[in-house]
């Protein structure tokens, strides 16, 4: 079975994990967070912020790789603290509504937990997405 890997760049610099890996028919992202592609930094404090740019990174990945996002087939959502999640959810369903309206009636499977760090201090959520190719 063939991999393809497509790359990850924040402002301009390549960085030393794949933005995505296809295998078969499916797609592995690599997290995505609050952090934007031209700057490398968290775009606001405000967590629902994080997650429209996360998800909008998410949704660049998966066409990138032939993908889209009414085939995310699994979600993992890390929290900074667990008093986001409403929230994080809320925003999560907001940009599936827009977005991935198939997700609205079928689910992803998902799971959300509360990490002691991410990759940046102020970072406070990050997804973790695999996602059938189209």
């Amino acid at each position: 079975m063939n991999k393809t890997t497509h790359d990850l760049y924040y402002a301009g610099k390549k960085q030393r994990f794949a933005r995505s890996v296809e295998v078969g028919d499916l797609v592995f992202l690599s997290g995505s967070s609050g952090r934007t592609m031209e700057t490398g930094e968290v775009s606001s404090d405000d967590v629902r912020e994080q997650v429209r740019v996360a998800l909008d990174k998410v949704r660049g990945a998966l066409e990138e790789a032939g993908s889209s996002m009414d085939q995310i087939a699994k979600v993992s959502i890390f929290l900074k603290d667990m008093k986001d999640y409403d929230a994080v959810k809320q925003a999560e369903w907001d940009y599936w509504t827009e977005f991935a309206p198939a997700l609205i009636d079928h689910p992803p499977a998902s799971i959300c937990t509360q990490i002691v760090s991410l990759s940046k201090p102020n970072m406070l959520v990050e997804f973790d997405i695999i996602a059938l190719k189209n």
